[in-house]
């Protein structure tokens, strides 16, 4: 295969997806990824030949993409691999070996090849982050579940329900870490599997959501997943989406604003999740009683006791010499009328989504019905024309929402 490391040699691209499939038929009938002994796909490991698969793919209708990072493991963690899947052969790229990554991006921006996602938006948050590849010609096959009524969205859950097909997310190797070389053939396998059906998937959901004239609803929601970029985290105020930081009065937020700034330090460091430094609940513990000794706290590990604590010791010691933080006002409640008047909406939508079966979440922005409790009925027009608003969302449902509003003006809600 050139000079690329391949997994497997077959004589054509037919004996590839035939011996992909005998692998996966193992795999069903309980032998698992462990045990399986053939290998799916070629790992591409220099960019000359990566180069030339992306040559290929441009070629192709249609190409099924996945990435795996080492977020469990590193921090900040890193894209390790990329998964690509046509119709007749995989490839686990791996950018770690490949010094020039960029013929991808050149795949992902032609819009003239469907790139098929399971779950998009954290992988385009990555893509952008680390190479700054926008996609286009995206299809979320979560995305076009979701609108078919589907309810479990995990990739292993739609599988089951539109294909009859079973595999197993195992969370070991979906945590496993992604950045150690060699990979491990199990790994390689349980990569190629979240994007080897992909194709086949994509077009039986087109099918199905042709059938319920849901198609272009489903292109339209994935025009707007093109456009997620990766926003850096506010650094002043991220730690108050620590869970349980809520219970915390001024002086406790202080203390944990502290014991978050210190942690990040330690994570970048050591390369190491912040969770792996020690977790939430062990902060936000400390916090609440920073007059208490660390060790008293189950999360902090080798951070409670020793040489190590005396971090700790002194991020507590700064949260409670400082002042106490005010946290940023929020928007005032809205009158009691308008209210109501969301509530109604709410349930507008809810009735909507029941005759429909689908989740309320896709029908209607809540962003919008909020801004439309305020100006009821009057700014409706003005309203349609609102980004938040999708153009099926306006052709399909906004018949409907005009005629309820003025029903419900006239008493009949």
């Amino acid at each position: 295969m050139g000079s690329s490391t391949a997994l497997q040699a077959p004589n054509s691209a037919a004996s590839l997806i035939r011996s992909q499939l005998d692998v996966i038929d193992n795999f069903r009938n309980g032998e698992g990824l462990e045990q399986t002994g053939g290998d799916i796909g070629e790992r591409i490991t220099t960019g000359a030949r990566l180069e030339e698969v992306v040559e290929s793919a441009l070629s192709q209708p249609r190409v099924a993409v996945d990435l795996e990072s080492d977020n469990f493991h590193r921090y900040p963690d890193r894209v390790c691999l990329v998964q690509l899947a046509t119709s007749d052969a995989v490839y686990i790229v791996d950018p770690l070996a490949i010094e020039n990554i960029t013929p991808l991006g050149k795949l992902l921006a032609n819009a003239a090849v469907e790139k098929v996602f399971h779950s998009a938006n954290s992988d385009l948050r990555l893509l952008d982050r680390d190479w700054k590849f926008p996609v286009r010609g995206l299809f979320d096959t979560s995305m076009a579940a979701a609108f078919l009524g589907s309810e479990k969205l995990g990739l292993a859950a739609i599988l089951t329900e539109h294909l009859g097909i079973e595999i197993t997310k195992n969370k070991k190797l979906q945590r496993a870490d992604w950045s150690r070389r060699p990979l491990t053939g199990a790994l390689l396998r349980y990569a190629a599997l979240d994007v080897l059906y992909l194709d086949r998937l994509t077009t039986l959901l087109y099918e199905r959501l042709d059938k319920l004239g849901r198609t272009e609803w489903v292109k339209e929601e994935c025009q707007r997943l093109e456009g997620i970029r990766y926003v850096a985290p506010d650094t002043e105020w991220r730690f108050l989406s620590v869970k349980g930081s809520r219970d915390l009065d001024g002086r406790g937020l202080a203390v944990l604003r502290s014991l978050h700034a210190f942690r990040e330090k330690e994570a970048l460091r050591h390369n190491r999740p912040p969770f792996r430094i020690f977790s939430d609940a062990a902060m936000v513990a400390l916090a609440a009683s920073p007059h208490s000794d660390p060790a008293r706290f189950k999360g902090f590990g080798r951070y409670g006791n020793g040489r190590f604590s005396s971090g700790v010791r002194h991020a507590v010691h700064e949260g409670i010499r400082v002042d106490p933080v005010q946290r940023p006002r929020k928007r005032p409640a809205g009158p009691r009328e308008n209210r109501s008047k969301l509530r109604l909406l709410k349930d507008w939508r809810a009735g909507e989504a029941n005759r429909l079966d689908l989740s309320p979440s896709l029908l209607w922005p809540t962003a919008s019905l909020a801004r439309l409790s305020t100006t009821w009925p009057d700014g409706l027009e003005g309203e349609m024309e609102s980004e938040d608003v999708r153009r099926w969302q306006r052709q399909e449902l906004g018949e409907a929402l005009w005629m309820f509003m003025h029903r419900c003006r006239a008493g009949n809600c």
